[in-house]
């Protein structure tokens, strides 16, 4: 049975330069970004250690780099890149979500804009599984 035990990061606040206007690309916004990476965390709750788990501290840096780097037209391709990083880095499974809390949209009121994704690592074969 697939473990359901997670890590989760609400809330991030990073400063990007994406968006298809040219304003967003120029003068940036605020995005806020939460993710949860999915393994088991048992071996982690039994050691005490860090080794055993994934550092949070690593899953905010990897989330800084994607936002506050090359910039992108759609958040879907943000959310997209973070998880391929936070996959090669780490594998297992991983939930994104980033948001715009004022996209510019003429006419429009809203709190925020934003796109979920779930992604997979894909499972690794094992050497000795023939062809």
């Amino acid at each position: 049975m697939a473990t359901q035990d997670c890590i989760c990061i609400e809330g991030m606040i990073f400063y990007g330069f994406h968006g298809v206007r040219p304003e967003e690309r120029t003068l940036g916004q605020r995005f806020v970004v939460d993710l949860a990476i999915f393994r088991d965390l048992a071996p982690a709750a039994r050691s005490d250690a860090l080794a055993d788990t994934v550092h949070y501290a690593r899953l905010h840096d990897l989330a800084r780099e994607v936002v506050e780097g090359p910039p992108c037209q759609l958040i879907e391709t943000v959310a997209e890149r973070l998880a391929a990083r936070v996959l090669d880095a780490f594998g297992g499974r991983v939930w994104v979500r980033v948001a715009k809390p004022q996209a510019p949209i003429r006419g429009a009121v809203t709190a925020t804009t934003a796109v979920e994704i779930t992604r997979q690592a894909p499972r690794r074969r094992r050497k000795d599984a023939g062809t």
